[in-house]
Order: C-alpha cells, then structure tokens, then sequence
C-alpha cells in the first residue's frame, strides 16, 4: 500500500480516496480536498492543485452557490464552444434559458457542496408536474452536464444528479405526423403562398427546417431527379449564418419524385420573377428558400409569422403541429408503405437506427403482420 505521507486517504463511507493541500485564498488559509477513484488519480489531483496554488489560480468552492456556478458554467465551459462552433448557438441559448428559468430560481440558493439528491428529486417532481416529459429531459440533462463539470473541475466529490433521472422523461413522446386529410388540407391552404413548395419540398423530403432554408440551387439536379443536403442554416450570436448539418448522416442525397422536381422548377419561375420585382435590392445567394430580398429567411419569423398563421388557417391549430411534423408526416408514409427502417434513416439523415427505431416505433407496431400471415402456406 502506498505511503499516506503526503495526506492522501481513503473516504470513510464511499470507495474514493481524498487528498487533502492547504492552500492561501483571500480570506486565508483553507484546505481543500479532491478525489479521485484511484491512489493514482488522487495523487495527480492533489500535485495539480498544489501546483494552481503555486501560481495562484486556486478557486475558493467552499462558499460557492448553485447560481454562482451555474453562471460559470454557462460563460466558462459552454459560451466557449458555441463561438468555436462546436457546439450551435440555438443549443447554448436553450441552455441558458433552462438555466436562468428554471435551475437558478428552483436551486440556485443552495451552497454547491450542499446541493442533496434529495433536493434534486423534489426539484424534477415538481417539474414533471409544470412541464412535458420531454422538457423535464431538456432540464435533467442540463442540470448533470452542469454538475458533472463541478466534479471535474473538483468542486464537488460527486454528481447528485446522476441517477436521479426522471422516470417519466425516459418514455419519448410519439411524434407527431399528419394525417393524409390533414395533409391536404394544409396545402390546399398554402396553394398559391410565396413558400407553397417549401411545404411540399417538406413532406416530400423530411428535411429540416434548417436544411430546407439552407438550400441552394446548385444542391438540385432537378432531371437527375436528386436533391444533395450540404449545409444548414443556423442562428449565432452574430446573426443568420450557414454551418454543418446536424450529423455526418446528415449530409446525404435524397431522391425527388416528379410531382416535387416540377414544383421546384416552378417555384424557381416564380423566385426569377420576385428577384425582377425587388431590382436592386435582391442580394442574390443562391437560395431556393431566401426571404423577399434574397438573403436567408429568419427560422423564427417565418414559423411564426408563416406557419403557425398557415396551420390556423387550414384547421390545424392547437393539435400539437410543428414545423418539424411535416419531417415526421414523410417518414410516417415511408413506414406505411412498408420502407425498410434502413432506407428511412438514410432519407432523414439519422445518424443511427437506433434513433429511427425509437422515434418510430409507435408507427412500426404490427409492421411484421403480413410477413407471418404467409407462414401458414409457406410451410404447408
């Protein structure tokens, strides 16, 4: 066994071995402990902390709120990776406002170290009587990821979020698709509208929002019959701008029936004409979905200011519709006419079947009926 010499032990109740430095902060001298599974790792911890003291970089946790941390947090370790583009800025915002919405006002008092799974369990009890399953998730996952990084950075010896997973969030919610009378209904209602084949081009591709409204028409060959999805438009700090798709599956080809490759050709007639009307002032990108100047359209007001007025319009309002459940409608009617899950996953890009499998499965129910109807005759 290794010699205890330099203030290394193992925890009384929890397999973890702690290491023990007095180190100077503002107030004074203070001891601070960090832990690590092995003798190894608890060793290293304590050199690395001695060596912060050294250069005076050590950081006083014990006195830290939630709401201290959770601001860190956002500026410190996410804010960092939305500028670098690794992570999307859509994605940071959403985290920011799970935080400032929900985890600061309902946590944020507690002192870091102090924060109890008990305390979090009554927090997502609470929650999962205010919020859908799938948002209780979006608040879980935020709130771990938070946490997870106090016990990296050895603010705190363990995650109390961990394990503490809702169990209602753990069921995925159905998507939702349209029926086919609901699905003529909507276009019959777009008939005519400057974007009717950007809803076309949705039920009959499963594109994103964000793949749709960042196309360009030299991702079309309109007589090969073939649509490429390259690129994304994405909202940043610094406005509207074109970023990666999703996934690496993500960049895929999908293949455009007749009546769609038509639409796009005439849509194309019509977007010649606008760009003729506006003059000067068309900014001309490329775009087969850009705004009335040319430039990328803003996701946001064109679902409100569009698409949620076009859904009032056609009867469909208040049943759950989203934009996304156009994609969802697409792969709906791939599975009703029995395409293999493969095929679909490609069509959407996911960049697993795992995915497709879960997101579907509600609609796959009964999908093997006709195949074992036959066994009977197969084997007479």
């Amino acid at each position: 066994m290794p010699a205890r010499g330099d203030n290394i032990t193992r925890h009384k109740t929890r397999d973890l071995f702690m290491g023990r430095v007095v180190v100077e902060t503002p107030d004074g001298p203070k001891r601070k402990t960090v832990y690590g599974k092995t003798y190894r790792e608890c060793k290293k911890k304590v050199h690395k902390l001695q060596g912060d003291a050294d250069g005076g970089l050590v950081f006083d946790a014990d006195g830290l709120k939630v709401c201290e941390w959770f601001d860190s947090y956002l500026t410190d370790v996410l804010k960092p990776q939305a500028d670098a583009g690794k992570m999307a800025h859509s994605t940071f915002i959403r985290y920011e406002g799970i935080v400032n919405n929900h985890l600061k006002p309902a946590l944020g008092h507690h002192k870091l170290k102090d924060l109890t799974r008990v305390a979090v369990r009554r927090f997502y009890n609470r929650k999962g009587k205010e919020l859908s399953p799938r948002s209780v998730d979006y608040v879980h996952v935020t709130l771990q990821k938070a946490l997870s990084q106090a016990v990296r950075d050895d603010l705190i010896p363990r995650n109390v979020a961990s394990g503490e997973r809702p169990r209602s969030s753990r069921h995925q919610e159905e998507a939702m698709a349209l029926s086919p009378v609901q699905v003529r209904a909507l276009l019959a209602t777009a008939t005519g509208e400057r974007n009717e084949v950007l809803y076309v081009a949705a039920l009959h591709t499963g594109l994103r929002q964000g793949e749709l409204l960042g196309l360009k028409w030299t991702d079309l060959d309109l007589d090969g019959g073939t649509l490429s999805v390259r690129r994304s438009l994405k909202v940043t700090d610094r406005g509207l701008g074109f970023g990666p798709t999703k996934n690496r599956a993500s960049r895929r080809s999908v293949p455009l029936n007749g009546s769609i490759a038509a639409a796009f050709k005439a849509h194309r007639i019509r977007q010649n004409e606008e760009r003729l009307r506006v003059g000067e002032l068309w900014e001309d990108r490329g775009l087969v979905f850009p705004n009335r100047v040319g430039k990328p359209m803003n996701p946001s007001n064109f679902y409100h200011r569009e698409f949620t007025v076009l859904l009032k319009e056609a009867g469909l309002q208040n049943r759950g519709f989203t934009f996304h459940s156009l994609r969802h409608t697409f792969a709906t009617a791939l599975f009703a006419r029995r395409a293999h899950p493969k095929v679909v996953q490609s069509l959407l890009g996911h960049s697993s079947i795992t995915q497709t499998m879960d997101t579907y499965s509600h609609v796959m129910e009964g999908i093997g009926g006709d195949a074992v109807d036959g066994l009977d005759e197969a084997f007479g």
